[in-house]
């Protein structure tokens, strides 16, 4: 370890290259709980000739590499395995370009989502995913785990923004993927590969996104229902009228309640379940979809349906699904957020099912998220230290994820797999595409030295 610490400085630099005991405490988790590992050092290059020359070096000597953005992953994604190097991307933070002749931002990846979003908004024009943890949130994790957010019904998720990127092989060769054209078909695309690929298959350095015009209007409303289904129906009766709002999104009684003592925005604490929604677009066209959601809403049951009616008023709507996570992270000493997508058909079936999982395992599960995509996120409020109650914990997440996936879903619809979800791969996507994966990987990173153990074991 003494000589890997000092080849590495010999690399960077000894103040970008930390190796003490408790300098590394930090960088053995991410925001994925019950999931923790031990780094043997981290180093924090500051270009895509300094990765690459970490990489060469590792390659050389079968090192596993980590690579790590934030730390805000909920899949365990950048949990390092033990000893291994991580390659922190954090100081690699720049907005290299804004390209408004040609709406195209580029970054790299330790840029933070939320100054992406902020630049492209200054400048009249939206980059429109938005992840929980935007805020802190690098760009390359994003692509890295597909992020989506709660834009996704109209505007989709990372992937659909991502031209270009620059991306660092397991051997250390520095190759650039995708282009500024909007049409290009040269070959295969290759940067799709690498989109979602958890660090597995290569390290993304650069990402050339694409930009939209800002949309001119947009109205806010919550509404509120005493009944699941009545919530459900609505969702299916504003996409069944040819309306697609840029959110839809839901919370449970459980989270209701949590949220109401976090934020007291005055919530109704008797509601079964609360739509936010969301439309955007030319001011004609948002007034008129606002008012034929509300008068959906009604039609389906709704107890009351709330229209913003100035920019405060949204801000503070909105609240009630953003504040989501944090209210729920208040009540039990571990939250373990997970997520599972149904088709939209089968929402009002996948969340009862949560709801008999939760009593039937006494456990306590706050359950929200995108109503609109059928993208749900069962949260068990529940300890760590408490082997009886994760043993329950466990075995209510199998029979979540078996569920979803009987009724046409899947296990992770924005989070990725890491290692919290690698038990659960095989049966959600079948042995012949795990197969086709193995032998990416194999092709790409022969060594495995690139996160290795993460989505699936070669």
């Amino acid at each position: 370890m003494d000589a890997l610490i000092a080849d590495l400085i010999g690399l960077l630099d000894d103040k970008r290259v930390l190796f003490e005991k408790e300098h590394l405490l930090t960088y053995g988790f991410d925001g994925t709980a019950a999931l923790s590992g031990e780094a043997g050092c981290v180093v924090f290059p500051h270009t895509a000739d300094e990765v690459s020359r970490v990489v060469k070096y590792a390659s050389a000597r079968k090192l596993p590499i980590v690579t790590r953005g934030s730390g805000t992953g909920l899949s365990g994604g950048s949990v390092p395995l033990n000893n291994c190097i991580v390659l922190c991307l954090v100081q690699m933070d720049r907005v290299l370009e804004l390209d408004e002749k040609n709406l195209t931002v580029l970054a790299e990846s330790g840029a933070v989502t939320l100054s992406i979003a902020e630049l492209a908004d200054a400048a009249g024009l939206l980059y429109p995913p938005d992840p929980g943890s935007m805020k802190i949130s690098t760009i390359g994790g994003n692509v890295a785990e597909n992020s989506g957010g709660l834009r996704g019904l109209k505007y989709g998720v990372t992937r659909d923004y991502v031209m270009g990127m620059e991306v660092v092989l397991a051997n250390g060769e520095i190759v650039w993927f995708g282009s500024k054209c909007v049409k290009d078909v040269a070959g295969y695309s290759m940067k799709d590969v690498f989109i979602g690929s958890e660090g597995t298959l290569g390290i993304i350095t650069k990402v050339l996104l694409k930009l939209v015009p800002k949309p001119p209007a947009k109205r806010t409303m919550l509404a509120t229902f005493s009944q699941m289904d009545a919530a459900a129906d609505t969702v299916s009766a504003i996409i069944a009228a040819k309306i697609i709002p840029c959110t839809l999104e839901f919370l449970d009684k459980i989270t209701i309640k949590c949220v109401e003592e976090f934020a007291r925005i005055g919530l109704p604490l008797d509601a079964e379940a609360i739509l936010l929604i969301e439309t955007d677009g030319h001011p004609a066209a948002v007034e008129d979809e606002a008012a034929r959601m509300a008068e959906i809403a009604k039609q389906c049951g709704a107890v009351s349906v709330i229209v913003a009616q100035t920019a405060d008023e949204a801000a503070r709507l909105a609240t009630a699904r953003r504040s989501a996570f944090s209210a729920l992270a208040r009540v039990s000493p571990t939250t373990i957020l997970e997520d599972a997508t149904v088709p939209r058909s089968e929402l009002a079936d996948m969340i009862r099912f949560i709801q008999q999982v939760a009593a039937k395992h006494n456990l306590r599960i706050g359950t929200f998220g995108h109503m609109g995509d059928g993208n749900l996120h069962p949260t068990f409020l529940t300890n760590e230290k408490d082997a009886d109650e994760m043993e329950r914990v466990e075995k209510a997440m199998r029979e979540i994820f078996d569920y979803a996936i009987k009724l046409g879903g899947t296990i992770t619809g924005e989070h990725g797999v890491g290692l919290a979800k690698k038990a659960f791969l095989p049966r959600a996507i079948g042995e012949g595409s795990l197969d086709a994966m193995r032998q990416l990987k194999r092709a790409l990173d022969p060594g495995n030295i690139l996160n290795p153990g993460k989505i699936f074991d070669l």
